[in-house]
C-alpha cells in the first residue's frame, strides 16, 4: 500500500496569468489544418478563448486553422476554428523551452462554447485533486 505524502502537485492553472480567461495545463493531442497543410501536435494549455499548441513549426500569426481534438472519455473529435495570434519560435541555439503558437478560437457556436467550458471545468477539477 503506497503512502500519501500530503503534498499536492502545483495547481495546473498557469501562474503567469496576463489574460482575461484562466488557462489550464493539459496534454491533449490535436490535429490542425490550414488549407492543404495538416499537422499533428499537442495542446499544452487551454482557456475558454484559446489554446497553446506546442510545436517546433508554428504557423504564421494571422493563419486560420481548423482544430480537432478528443478530450478523454469522448469518442467523437471536437472540431473548432481558430486563428494563430502569436508564436514562440523554435530557437535551437537558445534556451526556448516552450516553442509553439497561441491560437484564439473564432466563430464558436453556443454549443461549442459550452463544450469548451465543460472541458475546462473537468480539467480544473482533476488538476485540483491530484495528489
Amino acid at each position: 500500500m503506497g503512502m500519501k505524502t500530503g503534498k499536492k502537485k502545483e495547481n495546473q492553472k498557469c501562474k503567469t496569468e496576463r489574460r482575461k480567461s484562466a488557462r489550464y495545463r493539459v496534454k491533449m493531442q490535436v490535429d490542425f489544418s490550414s488549407g492543404e497543410n495538416f499537422l499533428f501536435s499537442y495542446i499544452d494549455n487551454i482557456s475558454e478563448v484559446g489554446i497553446f499548441v506546442a510545436t517546433k513549426n508554428p504557423l504564421l500569426p494571422g493563419t486560420f486553422v481548423t482544430l480537432r481534438f478528443s478530450p478523454t472519455g469522448t469518442s467523437k473529435p471536437f472540431e473548432v476554428k481558430g486563428k494563430v495570434v502569436w508564436i514562440n519560435p523554435y530557437k535551437p541555439d537558445k534556451e526556448n523551452i516552450n516553442p509553439g503558437m497561441g491560437i484564439k478560437f473564432v466563430g464558436l457556436k453556443p454549443e461549442q462554447k459550452k463544450k469548451i467550458q465543460e472541458l475546462i471545468t473537468t480539467i480544473a477539477y482533476v488538476n485540483e485533486n491530484w495528489v
